[in-house]
């Protein structure tokens, strides 16, 4: 008979450790009407995210609405993983703005190139990616679930199990 795995909530350390640990997440913003997800590079610093990308449809849309949440997963297994969840607000940061927006431009450089040495430079591997901008971190929450095999981390808060939320039209009349 195998356990059931235990779910803990991270810590907001353990949410930063991931962040940092990985450079591909997923974006989920307002496409339109529906939500849409991609997935894309960044670089987490300082109480922001850090992405770069070409003019497309993405970027129009985060012109018209900036609210957005950002996902990053480390998955070990079926039942040993970690997920992060940032929700927070798009800032495009134009390298020609104000003062303060050259300046959070080339902050923002400094942390990508930090993964990426050539970005945004004359040998940048994606060199369509010209445009820079930043999630500005709002709040973090982050899970994982742990196979009974690993050892129970100890700076971890147990997950409490959470009741579905009730839809209407539901068999219970609501």
């Amino acid at each position: 008979m195998t356990e059931s795995p235990q779910f803990f909530v991270l810590t907001p350390k353990d949410c930063a450790d991931v962040l940092q640990r990985n450079h591909v997440g997923r974006l989920a913003f307002m496409n339109r009407e529906i939500v849409d997800i991609e997935p894309i590079g960044y670089v987490a610093r300082g109480g922001w995210i850090f992405f770069r990308s070409a003019y497309g449809a993405k970027l129009e849309s985060l012109a018209h609405n900036p609210y957005v949440a950002f996902e990053v997963d480390e998955i070990n297994g079926p039942l040993d993983w970690r997920s992060v969840v940032v929700h927070g607000t798009i800032y495009v940061l134009p390298h020609d703005g104000a003062p303060l927006e050259q300046r959070e431009y080339h902050r923002a450089v400094d942390a990508l190139r930090s993964f990426m040495p050539d970005a945004l430079t004359v040998r940048d591997p994606v060199p369509e990616r010209q445009i820079v901008y930043g999630l500005h971190i709002d709040r973090v929450d982050g899970r994982m679930a742990q196979s009974s095999a690993k050892a129970q981390p100890a700076r971890r808060v147990k997950a409490k199990a959470k009741a579905a939320p009730k839809r209407r039209g539901s068999p219970d009349g609501s």
